[in-house]
């Protein structure tokens, strides 16, 4: 999942961001609102915690203008105001909850991740797009520029994947847990034997290769 943190305590963003990138997790930080506004129109994001005490702009300044500029990605309010007038207004302002602070990690990491699974409940995607690429996760097919790519089950897995992650860098790590399934590394080349294999289906006779290699970081599907 893909978190961006909007803190101004670096320690306390800090802490939030390694607990939640030892669970699986990607994450950016922000050290403002302002920075936190840019960054959210830069990449996309499954959730975002944001606080709401922040110097530049506040949280729920930041959600107000997120939502008016049709930003829906769910965001989960941290504040150490907690009176219910409090909660009222960032949920009014268009937080989907809101957690006081202090707070337990266990309980942060139980909304966070169900934010992401009311998301991904409440609108299924079934045609990804990244730029010529176009993949249709109902009919199973994939197309570029229109011509047709036969691709095996676990290409057209390890594609959809990159896909998802269009423009970012992926590592080997993600690939393994999320394509294969494996929580260690077997140790084998399993991974660039397929990267291979989709890189020459998907660039070879095409004007622009998007499939690149990421020198010590893994790969990246350009958008």
């Amino acid at each position: 999942m893909r978190i961006l943190i909007v803190e101004d305590d670096v320690e306390a963003a800090a802490a939030m961001e390694r607990g939640l990138s030892e669970a699986g997790h990607l994450c950016r930080r922000a050290a403002d609102g302002e920075e936190g506004l840019i960054i959210a129109g830069q990449a996309e994001f499954d959730v975002m915690i944001v606080d709401r005490m922040m110097p530049k702009m506040d949280g729920v300044t930041l959600v107000e203008t997120l939502r008016r500029d049709g930003d829906h990605t769910p965001v989960l309010f941290l504040s150490a105001l907690g009176e219910i007038n409090d909660r009222v207004a960032g949920l009014k302002a268009g937080g989907d909850d809101y957690l006081v602070k202090p707070y337990a990690f266990a309980e942060l990491i139980a909304r966070v991740e169900a934010l992401s699974r009311r998301r991904e409940t409440g609108s299924v995607q079934t045609l990804l797009k990244v730029g010529d690429l176009e993949m249709d996760l109902i009919g199973r097919t994939v197309h570029r520029q229109g011509k047709e790519i036969d691709l095996q089950p676990r290409e057209f897995q390890l594609l959809e994947f990159m896909m998802r992650h269009a423009g970012q860098s992926v590592t080997r790590t993600m690939l393994l847990e999320k394509v294969w399934e494996y929580h260690f590394d077997p140790q084998t080349n399993v991974i660039d034997v397929h990267i291979s294999r989709l890189r020459s289906k998907i660039d070879k006779g095409f004007d622009r290769a998007m499939l690149q290699t990421v020198r010590g970081a893994g790969y990246r599907l350009e958008t």
